[in-house]
């Protein structure tokens, strides 16, 4: 008999199956998209658009629908993603659309599910992907010089887009194909650097936009952060706020096409958290000021598989802090608020796109203003009169600290400091930006790491202690140090180390020999000095090897490195190995943005003089010996002389590892903790999960409260302090067999592999709090019963809406108090005022449950505490289905 959590698996996986069968067949009727100065249009209407930023290559293709399918019921109308040129054609000419790559595959899935796409080609793409987005065989093609111009590589660039717009058309994937594609973007955030390319960077600007109308794809180009784009080009904001931007012509609506909801985490970093209110606040002033598009950068960030980090120094995990979580698990209360004000914003629509040019502006205070959107002029000092028969309004208070009453349409409403009130009808609040209902999740990674666990922050992961670890058999490889095989070769002098990876390896070794003779011996003994290595500038981690023994490492952005080495007297093996982190990403001239050495590399504090090895004669050897034999792979295992490895063994350097495990049970999705480890990469049955790297971030910076008023910067509320910016990292259950699934490390320095532990991920802990003052749900606002009855709104009592994940059930109540309960999640206590029914009431309404609502009025629980305003807070478990039909 199958399980419920099995027959939800296989109900979802016909489903995909039946919509990708039916994928080549047009989605919608076929419609146009223009714009004018207030919006996009589509099919002849104004539409105001929330998107959701989802990279397919950040997930996988049997992750799609579900990432998809949350962010339409979090009320997106459009997808956006960057399309990935270097993933798309990794060696010139030869091109790659499968897998993750699958890119017609993902407009599909969005096109099945009633959404919108916004195609952002680029080619460049930024994004923290490694080089941006730019193939590295790129810089190899003579005379280019990137994104100025600059014909070779313009041709390679006009040749790339082509291949996409020719690409969805052949699929009738634009729009008045009948497919989703609305929106197109070209370049990139070029306005940052166009004027480090002189009259170059203009000429390209144009050539750019002409170039992409040329390709008739039918529908609008936008260009983001670029000022001077041409009058055919849409120019849009990206940044934590826009509500201020307006765009370089009348002709063009204001589009935010990157709202920064988070930031990305580097090694040795903090992890930054952006607070929802704040978010929202952001969100809600941009459509309040005139603003009619509007994307999250990121909805989900999901992960850098493989070696697709950008940098210098990015993490493997792009989670970016996104409403839907790396592991495509609702953020709550992230989700869930912005789910409530899409709503909000929704049900302004009609107002929003009746007013042709600026709404109607009223100040109401210092640092308080109203905009109001209506069909008619409208007293503010009175109730709306009889001929308005659209009117929103949207409430602001700016200032940083205090709550202010203010008044408008004969009523008086009260404004938290750095918050928006939401007035679909100018009379009722349906939501504000400071005020958060929704639920908290906290989710768990069960870690064999003690001294790693934390928790982290509100909605976010905590980490449990247990002795159980992926396997107690393991097998290794010792990885040979310098050059290892026929294809090293040796030139004289110091080469730049992607002119010889081509990027086809982090890992560049230099090798070369240095003569010692006894008078530098005894030279060094009587001053008590060992020799310097210096070198001018390196980047991103060096490591120094003497006579086969590690002797120093420097990590950095073209940092200087001063080491002592111990040498010995005749002929000393120098062995430097150069690593790339994941490669500039950002910023102009990126051809020239190498890695490895800049300068002079020499040998200072001999008794004759420093040796200059600059010019010396090196053996050059790209990458690993195991990387060359694909050791990850599980067809590959013969070709290495695996050994086993004894527990008490002591771990060292520069060695493979690999053993087996068996699948987790369940759906949950699964995370890998390798915070036992120190650096290097990590492989599931030959799919490349990530760099791993155990770097601690310092310990200060972090606060136990996080303050949502105030503008927001990536360093202001941030987590993790003390700890390793990351430990755990995703597996994706489509890589994933039954049993006997490979898993291949890499390890640089001296991880322990016997504590590799692999937990499922999962929401264990749900709290909500909601007040009996609180607004009604958005959703009564289009019941039958009051969609001409505003009136009966105000008899509408507030509701608490709890959700587990998919698969998942309430199996306990662990806290429920209607009355005046006190704390935030899982510290909630009782207070005076208590209404004895509240823990029957909640259990009988959840328990057993995927997701429960609760009216949170006296007729639920009878009033405990007359004259006292009362809120219902509920903290509960959530458990799988199959761990609660068997404890059942």
């Amino acid at each position: 008999m199958l399980g419920l959590a099995t027959i939800h698996g296989v109900i979802v996986a016909l489903a995909v199956a039946v919509l990708w069968a039916g994928a080549s067949a047009a989605f919608f009727e076929p419609f146009n998209v223009s714009y004018d100065h207030r919006a996009i249009i589509i099919g002849g209407k104004r539409r105001m658009l929330i998107s959701a930023g989802i990279h397919y290559p950040r997930a996988t293709p049997d992750m799609w629908p579900g990432l998809i399918a949350k962010s339409k019921e979090g009320g997106a109308d459009v997808i956006q993603t960057y399309v990935f040129w270097n993933g798309h054609e990794p060696i010139r000419g030869q091109y790659n659309f499968e897998g993750r790559y699958d890119i017609v595959k993902f407009a599909k899935l969005i096109g099945s599910q009633g959404l919108y796409l916004h195609l952002r080609i680029g080619p460049y793409v930024c994004a923290e992907w490694n080089f941006g987005g730019f193939p590295v065989w790129l810089r190899d093609i003579p005379g280019i010089v990137f994104r100025t111009k600059n014909k070779p590589f313009e041709d390679e660039m006009q040749k790339f887009v082509k291949k996409i717009v020719d690409m969805m058309k052949q699929e009738n994937l634009f729009s008045w194909q009948g497919g989703p594609i609305i929106l197109l973007q070209i370049e990139n955030e070029y306005g940052n650097i166009e004027g480090q390319y002189g009259q170059g960077g203009k000429e390209y600007v144009k050539w750019a936009a002409d170039m992409a109308l040329t390709l008739d794809a039918g529908i609008p180009w936008v260009m983001c952060r670029q000022s001077d784009a041409p009058e055919t080009i849409i120019d849009s904001c990206n940044a934590f706020y826009c509500d201020g931007f307006r765009p370089n012509s009348y002709r063009k609506p204001a589009l935010w096409t990157e709202d920064w909801n988070g930031w990305y985490a580097s090694w040795g970093g903090r992890v930054p958290h952006r607070p929802v209110e704040d978010n929202a606040f952001a969100v809600a002033r941009f459509f309040q000021r005139g603003g009619s598009f509007h994307n999250y950068y990121m909805f989900f960030g999901g992960t850098n598989f493989g070696r697709t980090a950008g940098g210098p120094l990015q993490t493997t995990s792009y989670d970016y802090d996104a409403p839907v979580d790396e592991y495509g698990l609702l953020a709550q209360p992230k989700w869930g608020h912005l789910k409530d004000l899409h709503a909000a914003i929704k049900l302004c629509e009609p107002a929003l796109v009746a007013v042709d040019d600026a709404p109607q502006y009223v100040k109401l205070g210092s640092m308080q203003e109203a905009h109001i959107y209506s069909s008619g002029f409208v007293d503010t000092r009175n109730s709306l009169p009889q001929n308005v028969s659209i009117c929103s309004a949207f409430l602001a208070n700016i200032d940083e600290r205090k709550t202010v009453t203010v008044q408008i349409f004969g009523g008086s409403y009260s404004l938290p400091p750095w918050s928006v009130s939401i007035l679909p009808d100018c009379k009722h609040v349906v939501f504000n930006t400071a005020k958060v209902a929704t639920q908290t999740s906290i989710k768990t990674v069960e870690s064999a790491s003690p001294s790693f666990s934390n928790t982290t922050g509100t909605g976010d992961i905590i980490l449990y202690d247990k002795d159980t670890y992926i396997s107690k058999t393991w097998m290794t490889f010792h990885e040979p140090i310098g050059a290892w095989g026929d294809n090293s070769f040796t030139y004289q002098g110091i080469l730049e180390h992607l002119n010889v990876t081509k990027d086809i390896s982090d890992y560049l070794w230099y090798s070369t020999r240095i003569n010692i003779t006894d008078e530098d011996i005894t030279f060094w003994e009587e001053k008590g000095i060992y020799p310097l290595l210096t070198i001018d500038k390196a980047r991103d981690v060096v490591r120094i090897f003497v006579n086969g023994h590690l002797s120093a490492s420097q990590v950095g952005k073209w940092v200087p490195v001063k080491e002592p080495i111990h040498l010995v007297q005749g002929s000393n093996d120098l062995v430097l190995l150069s690593e790339t982190v994941g490669l500039q990403n950002y910023g102009a001239f990126l051809e020239k943005d190498g890695a490895g050495f800049r300068g002079q590399i020499k040998v200072s504090g001999l008794k004759n003089g420093d040796i200059d090895l600059s010019d010396a004669l090196w053996t050059y050897q790209v990458g690993l010996k195991g990387e060359l034999a694909k050791l990850y792979t599980p067809e590959n295992q013969e070709s290495a002389d695996w050994i086993d490895v004894q527990p008490d063994s002591i771990p060292s350097s520069f060695t493979w590892y690999k053993t087996t495990f068996d699948a987790p049970e369940g759906d949950d999705p699964i995370a890998l903790d390798l915070g036992s480890m120190g650096k290097g990469q990590a492989w599931v049955n030959g799919h490349g999960i990530g760099r791993y790297w155990t770097l601690v971030a310092p310990k200060n910076g972090c606060r136990d409260y996080c303050d949502y008023r105030g503008a927001y910067h990536e360093n202001k509320c941030t987590t993790n302090c003390g700890l390793p910016t990351q430990s755990w990292y995703h597996v994706p259950r489509e890589w994933l067999q039954a049993s006997n699934n490979l898993l291949v490390i890499f390890e640089e320095t001296s991880g322990n592999p016997w504590k590799i532990s692999l937990r499922m991920h999962s929401t264990v802990t749900i709290c909500a709090r909601v007040w009996e003052t609180d607004y009604p749900p958005l959703s009564t606002w289009s019941h039958p019963d009051f969609v001409n009855r505003k009136n009966l709104i105000d008899e509408v009592a507030p509701e608490m809406h709890l959700r587990c994940d998919e698969g998942h059930v309430i199996s306990a109540i662990t806290f429920a108090s209607y009355g005046t309960p006190s704390g935030s999640c899982r510290k909630f206590s009782g207070g005076k005022c208590h209404a004895a029914s509240s823990l029957s009431v909640v259990t009988e309404a959840c328990q057993g449950r995927n997701n429960c609502t609760i009216t949170v009025s006296n007729r639920t629980f009878g009033d405990p505490c007359r004259r006292t305003t009362k809120a219902l807070a509920v903290e509960a478990t959530c458990t799988s289905i199959t761990a609660y039909q068997n404890v059942s």
